[in-house]
């Protein structure tokens, strides 16, 4: 249960979680044996969150040693983050709604203040969920099933709007995801499947939890919630590699600057730069620690110096690329979310002052995104060749 943020320790956690990708994650995957034992998952999911190791290479490292039928289910886990994310590049506008939704939440109180406090406090008289909730502020992390679970005990046993549970995930969790975090609890709610709901039954928790938990008092009915249909939108192009001298600046969302697509241009500079918002001091402190790890192998990659800018500005990014002589920065594409929020924003303030930041987006991510205008079954069929 400890993450050390660094490309090292995710390849580290790669190649021992490999062997056990076939058949044995295939029987063994829902069970939530506790924070004391998860040997039968991954633990991959906050080095791909920051892409300090890419999709492409957890893909194919698994393939190496399985065969895609005995590996089926875990190569479906890693297409599964993939397709959370181009359903949302295509639909921004969900985003843009959660985002509307949690700042009315803040400044309208409802009913739910009183269980939204007991739920925050681990003190709802729900064994399981109890522990859960300070399992996710001791360590950052729960189960998948136990995430599943989670969230569908806050909708449909205590009520409360699922957008704050969907926060409470994204500050918490080390792999808090925009896309996987916010679109799963839409999913739980019968928002992202329309109508289709996931209800916790304590059958279901004393089953893949060991017996651990009784898990009383439970909804037994989970009605769908519902809101407005919005229709995909078109994948944007992608802006053409620029050439010559340029700086390369690092975010948090792809920490793989080795194998950005840079083309032909020469990085002469680099920097990274956090974004700033109210995720917890352990998940702050990883990313800052995955950012400095990446900073480090681009500077020895590249050839060139790197460092920490105080904050993702336009002004700090402007200081810093003029006194390196550079005009154009490069950044990798920021998937729907915060830091595509901060990047658009400093992007149109850096214009102003004769200075260009460009996303370079990956060729998995174009290949695969455009095809999540559906369901994820229709995707996984459009999207085979990523996994073959």
């Amino acid at each position: 249960m400890v993450f050390t943020p660094s490309r090292a320790a995710g390849i580290a956690a790669l190649a021992a979680f490999v062997p056990n990708a076939g058949r044995r994650y295939a029987e063994t995957r829902n069970f939530d044996h506790g924070p004391a034992d998860r040997r039968n998952v991954s633990m991959l999911s906050p080095y791909l969150r920051y892409r300090l190791i890419t999709e492409a290479e957890v893909v194919a490292a698994v393939q190496r040693e399985h065969l895609a039928t005995s590996a089926e289910k875990f190569l479906q886990e890693v297409v599964w983050r993939t397709y959370w994310k181009g359903w949302l590049e295509l639909r921004p506008l969900i985003w843009d709604r959660y985002v509307n939704d949690l700042a009315a939440l803040r400044t309208q109180p409802g009913d739910w203040n009183v269980a939204y406090a007991q739920a925050l406090s681990a003190n709802t008289g729900i064994d399981c969920f109890d522990a859960w909730v300070r399992e996710l502020a001791d360590h950052g992390y729960l189960h998948n099933h136990a995430r599943m679970w989670f969230a569908s005990i806050w909708i449909f046993t205590l009520r409360l709007p699922w957008q704050l549970g969907a926060e409470l995930f994204y500050r918490q969790l080390y792999d808090g995801d925009p896309a996987s975090n916010t679109l799963s609890w839409r999913w739980v709610a019968g928002l992202q499947t329309v109508g289709k709901t996931y209800l916790a039954t304590a059958d279901n928790i004393v089953r893949y939890t060991d017996g651990r938990f009784i898990a009383a008092g439970l909804a037994t009915t989970a009605q769908a919630l519902i809101e407005p249909a919005i229709a995909p939108h078109d994948l944007p192009p992608t802006t053409e590699v620029p050439v010559g001298h340029v700086g390369l600046l690092l975010g948090e969302d792809d920490l793989h600057p080795e194998s950005l697509p840079l083309g032909t241009a020469r990085v002469t500079a680099i920097a990274s730069a956090e974004l700033v918002n109210d995720r917890t001091d352990a998940v702050r402190a990883f990313i800052s620690g995955a950012l400095s790890d990446a900073r480090k192998r681009a500077a020895r990659h590249y050839g060139a110096t790197g460092e920490a800018l105080a904050e993702l500005s336009a002004p700090a990014i402007r200081d810093w690329a003029l006194s390196h002589a550079v005009r154009t920065v490069v950044i990798g594409y920021a998937p729907v979310g915060p830091g595509r929020t901060a990047i658009e924003k400093v992007t149109a303030e850096l214009a102003g002052q004769g200075i260009s930041l460009v996303q370079v987006r990956r060729a998995w991510d174009s290949a695969a995104w455009p095809e999540a205008k559906r369901g994820f079954f229709a995707f996984r069929e459009k999207a085979a060749a990523l996994i073959t």
